[in-house]
């Protein structure tokens, strides 16, 4: 998706002044922001800005806290690990796809964040029979952040911080088009997982953030979005790149060597790529086009 059509749209809305943290602002976006919410799975929801939020998405845990609604925040999972200190004060109910409901129901929350990659649908069910709102969320291309930042903000009536969030995201998505212009199309094994090596199908977040630098995921599975690989040197040498990201696996060091050992065809192609940047949706996103850009940048080898 280009950033024409994912953020300026048919309209600009000319800016305005608003006073935040004691600094004037400019606003470009902020008439963008909905009146009507509508999540991943249709729901339309009404605004609440007195909730009483559960977070099961580090991701959005993390959003939650840059849109200003660490007050509301009285749960989330044991994953949620940013922003720290903060998020430690926040009572842990479990992990994203093992929730302990009673830990949950005792925090008396009026809603939750989902995701549909991150949380079964179990989990939302038994939430939603409990009588808390289940808000789910599906960001898959990387311009869908802006809808998850008019959603959470004009939900939780935060329209002002998210106002200030899409323009951050339009300047670092504009900059980042501007160094993919000089960027050659290249080929990339992204490894998020070990015995089995798994990676990441086109139609995922990581995949579709790695193309806005011209570099197409190899390994797809059109019946997984996170399918398990067998590597064989076939597979290496059609990879330009092979980058082992930081996380859901904790690659070392090590894992790179043995893996370069195992096949020689990898030497020059293995790098480290930040699993936090590059598949954190919600308010990293601003900081991982950054970092997407420096990263291809740097692992683009200089022209002859």
């Amino acid at each position: 998706m280009s950033l024409a059509h994912g953020v300026s749209g048919a309209r600009t809305p000319q800016s305005r002044k608003i006073v935040n943290a004691g600094k004037t602002l400019l606003l470009s976006h902020s008439e963008d922001l909905p009146e009507n919410m509508i999540d991943a799975v249709g729901t339309r929801h009404a605004p609440a800005p007195n909730a009483r939020i559960v977070s099961l998405v580090p991701s959005l845990t993390e959003l939650l806290f840059d849109l200003g609604l660490g007050p509301r925040i009285v749960g989330r999972t044991g994953y949620c690990i940013h922003p720290a200190p903060a998020v430690r004060r926040v009572k842990s109910v479990g992990g994203p796809k093992r929730v302990n409901l009673r830990a949950f129901a005792a925090l008396a929350p009026t809603h939750a964040i989902l995701n549909i990659d991150e949380n079964p649908k179990a989990v939302a069910e038994e939430i939603a029979r409990l009588g808390v709102t289940p808000v789910v969320t599906h960001p898959i291309d990387v311009d869908d952040n802006l809808a998850l930042y008019r959603l959470l903000g004009g939900l939780f009536g935060r329209t002002q911080e998210a106002a200030l969030l899409i323009d951050r995201f339009t300047a670092a998505r504009r900059a980042l088009a501007h160094t993919a212009r000089a960027l050659p199309p290249r080929r990339v094994l992204y490894l998020i997982w070990m015995k089995p090596w798994m990676t990441v199908s086109t139609d995922t977040y990581v995949s579709r953030l790695l193309a806005t630098v011209n570099w197409q995921t190899i390994g797809d599975d059109p019946h997984r979005r996170y399918p398990t690989v067998q590597i064989d040197e076939r597979l290496v040498a059609d990879a330009d790149l092979i980058l082992f990201g930081t996380e859901p696996f904790p690659f070392r060091e090590r894992h790179l060597s043995d893996f370069v050992e195992r096949f020689p065809g990898a030497a020059g192609k293995v790098h480290f790529a930040d699993g936090e940047m590059l598949s954190w949706y919600g308010s990293r996103a601003v900081a991982a086009l950054d970092y997407l850009g420096g990263l291809a940048s740097r692992l683009t080898p200089p022209a002859a």
